[in-house]
């Protein structure tokens, strides 16, 4: 029996019963055994060699706008954990965005289109650093760190945190713009979108989010030991699968108060924002990542490069 077989016949179980608690009525997984057999063991077991006992081992994982990071970290998160006995914190940058109080006093500030979360600028990036140097530290302490929750476009209270009690020997950091380059000032001349055409005439709003590339952004970059990256095919796949995204967001909350989920066209101006840095990802994003996964029109791993 390989490894691969052995991996796969120990985390099946745990495998398909996560499959099946993403998966609707509507959406069902496909060729889900070719998946992990194929891709994400592979992906796991050059992980696993990657480990250092001394210190984590920080994976960065990309991709656009529902190209599935969260489903795929999860799962190799469940293979490193079932498999190879390994502790394994995952987090988002989304759960780093700044709460709605503090992007409203920055759309004053600078730019109204910074209400809208995503962009670099809209993140707490002086957390994510402080986390990444405390957890690079040989003298480990148990921390706090953010959880954010999209359905009210708000940072939950502290009380529901994530809590690390103990110091991992993996840590995935998903988010769409992790390893992001910043674009050269005459490349934002010319605007990507609508959005930008009508309001960001003066630049503004798009110089400011570049030029957080430039500083912190590429410090926290530069403190990943590795980066995977999934790459879409093209844009309005991304658009296509970000619905799909806001419609199953919708049906786990919509039994909460004060809901901000976002209907077919507030989705669209949504994804406008992202436009830019996410069509430069799909040019720059294949050069430096040790692992590129390029995804089909069905939403499906095709193809994977081991660098």
């Amino acid at each position: 029996m390989t490894s691969i077989s052995d991996c796969f016949y120990k985390v099946k179980k745990d495998y398909y019963k996560f499959i099946s608690s993403e998966e609707t009525k509507k959406a069902k997984f496909k060729n889900r055994d070719k998946m992990i057999r194929s891709y994400l063991i592979p992906v796991s077991f050059w992980i696993a060699k990657k480990v250092n006992k001394k210190k984590p081992v920080i994976i960065g994982l990309a991709g656009g706008q529902g190209t599935g990071k969260t489903t795929i970290s999860s799962i190799i998160n469940l293979i490193l954990v079932k498999y190879f006995k390994l502790k394994v914190f995952k987090i988002s940058i989304d759960d780093f965005y700044k709460t709605r109080k503090e992007r409203y006093k920055l759309s004053k500030k600078i730019h109204p289109l910074l209400m809208t979360r995503g962009v670099p600028g809209t993140h707490d990036i002086d957390l994510i650093l402080r986390f990444l140097r405390i957890i690079k530290k040989s003298n480990f302490r148990p921390l706090s760190l953010p959880k954010f929750d999209k359905s009210i476009d708000d940072r939950l209270k502290k009380s529901q945190w994530y809590k690390i009690k103990s110091k991992p020997d993996v840590i995935i950091f998903e988010g769409w713009c992790v390893g992001a380059k910043f674009q050269k000032n005459i490349e934002l001349k010319k605007p990507v979108n609508f959005l930008e055409k009508s309001q960001d005439k003066s630049m503004k709003w798009r110089k400011y989010v570049n030029f957080q590339l430039t500083g912190k952004y590429k410090t926290f970059h530069n403190m990943l030991d590795y980066l995977l990256y999934l790459k879409a095919e093209n844009f309005s796949l991304l658009r296509r699968w970000r619905l799909k995204q806001e419609k199953k967001l919708f049906l786990k909350s919509k039994n909460k108060k004060n809901l901000k989920i976002m209907n077919k066209n507030e989705v669209l101006n949504f994804m406008m924002t992202y436009q830019r840095i996410t069509e430069e990802m799909f040019k720059t994003a294949t050069k430096f990542s040790s692992i590129v996964m390029a995804l089909n029109e069905k939403h499906q791993i095709k193809n994977i490069k081991f660098k």
